[in-house]
C-alpha cells in the first residue's frame, strides 16, 4: 500500500497556510488541515484522480479553499510537492525534486 509523503517546503507550505487560517478566525485552521487531509486520502485511495499537471506531476484540488496539492504517483507513495495557493506564484515549485 502506498503511503502519502510531503516535499519538506511542501509541509512548511500546509503549515504556513493552517496557521494564516488560524490567525483569521479560529477553528479555520484546523478546518484547513482536516480538509487536506481528506483530499490526499483521496489520493491513496485514487491515485490518478487530479488532471495531470505538466509532464510528471498531477493537481488535486482542496475544496473550500484556493489551494491545490502537486503530486506525482509513484509505486510506493504519494509524493507532495507543494501545497500550493492557486492565485500566487505561479510556478515556484518547479525545481523541487
Amino acid at each position: 500500500m502506498r503511503s502519502v509523503e510531503f516535499h519538506p517546503e511542501a509541509r512548511d507550505e500546509f503549515i504556513s497556510a493552517a496557521q494564516f487560517y488560524e490567525s483569521q478566525t479560529a477553528g479555520l485552521g484546523l478546518d484547513f488541515i482536516r480538509t487536506v487531509q481528506h483530499t490526499y486520502e483521496r489520493l491513496l485511495e485514487f491515485p490518478a484522480t487530479g488532471p495531470p499537471f505538466g509532464r510528471r506531476l498531477r493537481r488535486l484540488l482542496v475544496p473550500k479553499f484556493p489551494y491545490g496539492l502537486l503530486y506525482r504517483v509513484e509505486p510506493e507513495r504519494i509524493y507532495i510537492v507543494a501545497v500550493m495557493h492557486l492565485h500566487r506564484r505561479p510556478g515556484y515549485w518547479r525545481l523541487r525534486r
